[in-house]
């Protein structure tokens, strides 16, 4: 037997559909699971397009649906792997669908990596790296980083962040942020995740800047990218004694943080 549960990305979808069907054996039970948010609707109706789905349950705007893995499977399995294999994007980086803003930089990243005072240095952190283009962006800009460690809970984004980044300063960890403990770093700096569905959610950027205070160094700078709406406000009074926008534009604004105050 083999569990998909749907994610936000269609193609990330029908790869991962494709990648169990591939792991059965003829006979072996697909159960797929995810709600209507997530496109459940649209993925069951392309598996009945060239599979025989054996039974369907929808509940509270979920849907499961479960078939038999047929002794052949259709051509159609294996370009669904295809189009969602990891290839270069437009900036050059390994990326896959599914992976947050696989396609290029994104604009946030790109905001924050102009505004980074190149005299950052010491041991630095990049939080929720995902495939590495903050990291690739800190250490062009900032010299005299010695040592960057990623920390990211896709372990698809950071297995493409292992081809990007070969410099040797980088080490990468496959962990939560929101679990991190304490540690003492120099500089740290993130494009925190907003969103678990559809709708914006400011404690994923809260929960980034709670572990943020927690990893750094008294005298250590914490840098962050955020949309301007988000109400990180109070959560940054909490965690740090001095911080202040140092840039901001129609879409996006930069925060720069100091002197970390103990976790509340």
């Amino acid at each position: 037997m083999a569990l998909v549960c749907l994610g936000k990305h269609r193609g990330a979808n029908h790869a991962d559909i494709a990648a169990a069907l591939r792991h059965l054996k003829p006979g072996g039970i697909l159960l797929v699971d995810g709600p209507k948010t997530h496109g459940a609707d649209s993925v069951l109706k392309l598996a009945r397009t060239h599979l025989e789905v054996a039974g369907v349950i929808s509940k509270a705007h979920g849907k499961v649906f479960w078939l038999e893995r047929p002794k052949e499977l259709p051509p159609q399995i294996k370009t669904w792997a295809q189009n969602a294999a990891s290839q270069p994007n437009r900036d050059g980086f390994i990326a896959a669908p599914g992976m947050f803003s696989h396609e290029a930089i994104d604009p946030g990243t790109a905001f924050l990596a102009e505004h980074l005072d190149p005299k950052l240095k010491g041991r630095a952190a990049d939080l929720g790296a995902g495939w590495g283009a903050l990291t690739a962006l800190l250490l062009q800009a900032c010299p005299d980083i010695t040592e960057l460690d990623l920390y990211e809970a896709d372990r698809k984004a950071l297995t493409a962040a292992e081809a990007n980044i070969t410099d040797a300063r980088a080490r990468f960890h496959w962990a939560d942020v929101t679990a991190l403990p304490a540690d003492t770093y120099d500089v740290i700096v993130a494009n925190p995740p907003f969103h678990t569905a559809r709708k914006a959610e400011p404690e994923l950027g809260i929960a980034f800047i709670k572990a943020a205070a927690r990893m750094l160094a008294p005298k250590g700078t914490f840098m962050m990218v955020a949309n301007r709406h988000l109400p990180y406000e109070t959560a940054l009074n909490q965690s740090f004694k001095n911080w202040s926008e140092t840039a901001t534009s129609a879409q996006f604004k930069v925060i720069k943080a100091k002197n970390p105050q103990p976790e509340r």
